[in-house]
């Protein structure tokens, strides 16, 4: 059990709204009940579906900062549930769950992962199909072929998270850029301007706040309000720091 824990650090650390974080918790609490209750097949059925809310996650995320390429691949994305036009103008991340799973994998492609990789985790979908319709079989009625099957998605979930670091340090950065001014951002005190329009708005977990860290603040220097930047990424070391 303790092995599938990590999980949780890749999905958002807070929620805009609480049916959103509402939804992630019912998942896991679905995960975790039948995992101790030896259910294993609905078990991975409930991971499965942690995974994909990563993946509507970091697609959002490569939405807001890969814009003209996002548009772009739009085009060839959309389907008869999900217009281009629905594509370009999504309010939440769980709108990608219109998207054939299979799909929605080539997004990834924005953030460095190649084919070879995209084929990879179209194939865990395909696998999890098997479990997910009722064909008579029980693919997983013992702790150790679960454990496996957990194992390999969140492998899935470190290899895509690590090419998404480049996107993450640019939702940082436009962040930054958008943020220094008190006359001109979204809200006055700094705390709520990091907690909803970086946490929140970004929907970024812990190990997007991590990576965060390593952001190279010296990049600004040459701009005039490099100052201003500079105590505002300073703040959010300070309030986010484990």
């Amino acid at each position: 059990m303790d092995d599938a824990l990590p999980i949780l650090d890749y999905l958002p650390a807070s929620y805009k709204n609480r049916g959103e974080g509402d939804y992630i918790a019912f998942l896991w609490e679905t995960f975790e009940s039948n995992y101790l209750n030896g259910k294993y097949q609905f078990a991975v059925l409930a991971y499965h579906m942690l995974y994909m809310c990563f993946v509507y996650f970091s697609i959002w995320q490569i939405k807001h900062t890969r814009t003209i390429d996002y548009e772009n691949a739009a085009i060839f994305l959309a389907n008869q549930k999900l217009k281009e036009i629905d594509l370009l103008t999504a309010t939440s991340p769980f709108a990608f769950s219109a998207l054939q799973e299979r799909t929605i994998f080539r997004l990834l492609r924005l953030a460095g992962c190649d084919q070879k990789q995209v084929v990879s985790f179209a194939q865990l979908v395909d696998r999890r199909n098997e479990i997910a319709h009722p064909n008579g079989n029980i693919f997983f009625n013992d702790q150790k072929s679960a454990d496996t099957r957990i194992s390999e998605i969140l492998l899935q979930i470190d290899t895509i998270q690590t090419h998404m670091q480049p996107v993450i340090h640019d939702c940082l950065r436009y962040f930054l850029m958008d943020s220094w001014n008190i006359f001109e951002r979204e809200y006055q005190d700094i705390s709520d301007q990091i907690r909803e329009v970086l946490i929140h708005a970004n929907y970024l977990s812990r190990k997007d706040i991590d990576a965060c860290f390593n952001y190279d603040i010296a990049q600004h220097v040459e701009e005039p309000q490099f100052e201003e930047i500079r105590k505002v990424f300073e703040r959010f070391q300070v309030e986010y720091a484990v």
